[in-house]
C-alpha cells in the first residue's frame, strides 16, 4: 500500500520531533501548498511543562524553550537533508510556533519549488 508524500512528510516531522524532544505530537498532518509544506501538530506538551505553565512566567518559559528548540534543530543540517530528499527540492527558511495555551504547534517549511502531492 502506497502512502502520499504529505503523510510521510507528517511521519518524518514526527519521528525527528521523537529523537530531539522525547515525544512526538498526538496528531499530525501536514498540505503542501505551492512550494510550502505546512505542518499542524497537536498534543506537543509534555506533562512536565504542562505543569510549569501553572503560572504565566511559566507559560513563557515553555513557549520560548519550545520554539527555541524546534528552531534548533532544524538547523541540523542531516535533519534538513531528510526533508529535501524526501520533498525533492531544497529548504530556503522555516518557520515556526506554537500556541502552549491550545496546544498547537505550526511549522512552515519553504522549499525552492513548488511540491507535488503525487504517490510514491
Amino acid at each position: 500500500m502506497t502512502q502520499n508524500i504529505e503523510h510521510q512528510f507528517s511521519m518524518l516531522v514526527r519521528e525527528i520531533r521523537k529523537e530531539f524532544v522525547g515525544n512526538g505530537p498526538r496528531e499530525i498532518s501536514t498540505c503542501f501548498v505551492g512550494s510550502w509544506a505546512v505542518s499542524e501538530m497537536k498534543g506537543n506538551l509534555t506533562n512536565i511543562e504542562k505543569f510549569m505553565m501553572g503560572t504565566k512566567e511559566g507559560e513563557k518559559m515553555v513557549h520560548e524553550a519550545r520554539t527555541g528548540l524546534v528552531k534548533k534543530i532544524y538547523t541540523d543540517l542531516s535533519v534538513r537533508r531528510k526533508f529535501e530528499d524526501l520533498a525533492g527540492a531544497s529548504i530556503l527558511r522555516i518557520f515556526s510556533d506554537i500556541d502552549i495555551e491550545a496546544d498547537i504547534a505550526m511549522t512552515i517549511f519553504v522549499f525552492d519549488r513548488p511540491l507535488v502531492t503525487k504517490e510514491k
